[in-house]
């Protein structure tokens, strides 16, 4: 085993024997990932991007409106099926969480966020999603910081490392019980 290979390998060994000792249990997760929508039987992949702060959802048909005296946002889903291997949709209705204002290389851009129930792995997150017409990308759902520092650890090497397994009786992680880490860049 070449030298380079060897120490890589003693200094992966010595984070996890860290984390142990520190009783740092968090899982590790691919950089891809099957997920599922609550409430949606679909499978879709997701990215698990550490570029990006807030989480983004394929969505099209974005329309805002009012409901009771408050910001709702009515959207559809239209992803690739992965389980089934076909082209679903399904529209839903959210409160509007927040505006977002993104800047970019292309300019300015205003999106709406809402919370979306995800399944990953065995548990259920209640997570921030910025609505964005995703059908040029490569993955329907991008998982920002602000989700990825509630799974735990990205390897970059893998993916799919955790099958969906969330029944009635899975953990909801929910938002507003979400501790937020400030390094991660909020």
């Amino acid at each position: 085993m070449p030298a380079k290979a060897i120490a890589i390998a003693a200094l992966l060994v010595g984070y996890l024997g860290v984390a142990i000792a520190d009783g740092d249990e968090r899982r590790i997760f691919g950089w891809v990932e099957m997920v599922r929508i609550e409430s949606w039987d679909a499978e879709m992949k997701a990215k698990l991007d550490t570029g990006a702060l807030t989480s983004s959802m394929q969505a099209e048909d974005i329309e805002e409106f009012e409901k009771d005296g408050k910001d709702w946002v009515r959207f559809t889903v239209e992803i690739k099926d992965e389980a089934a291997d076909e082209t679903v949709s399904k529209t839903f209705e959210r409160p509007l969480y927040r505006d977002l204002e993104v800047h970019g290389a292309g300019g300015e851009d205003h999106r709406p966020v809402v919370l979306m129930n995800l399944c990953i792995g065995n548990a259920i997150y209640e997570e921030q999603f910025s609505l964005e017409d995703r059908d040029d990308m490569n993955y329907p759902i991008l998982l920002g910081r602000r989700t990825i520092q509630s799974l735990g650890l990205v390897d970059v090497a893998k993916n799919f490392l955790h099958e969906l397994r969330c029944t009635d009786n899975s953990p909801v992680h929910e938002y507003q019980d979400k501790e937020v880490d400030e390094d991660i860049g909020i």
